[in-house]
């Protein structure tokens, strides 16, 4: 019974030291990996931009006015908008 004890407190011992090698090991593998789980969002980030359809120039700079016109349309709108309520506001007061 003493023999099977000290085999039991034994075991118990191993088990322990793997667990802490094991823990070493899976930090050393996950070191190992850590500069190809960087590097993949970018590689994958570059495979996907070949793959994007560019516009044209011509295309480009029709789309580039359309949209400054827009901007300068909105512009000129929230402009008036403000006049109008700074106008408003100022013969409610007076």
């Amino acid at each position: 019974m003493a023999e099977e004890k000290k085999v039991a407190v034994q075991e118990k011992k191993t088990p322990a030291k793997k667990t802490e090698a094991s823990k070493m090991d899976k930090f050393i593998s996950w070191c190992k990996k850590l500069p190809s789980r960087i590097a993949k969002p970018f590689k994958n980030m570059w495979y996907e931009l070949k793959k994007v359809s560019w516009p044209s120039k011509r295309k480009l700079i029709a789309c580039s006015v359309t949209v400054l016109l827009f901007m300068l349309f909105m512009g000129i709108v929230i402009g008036l908008l403000d006049l109008g309520a700074t106008q408003l506001v100022s013969l409610l007061v007076l």
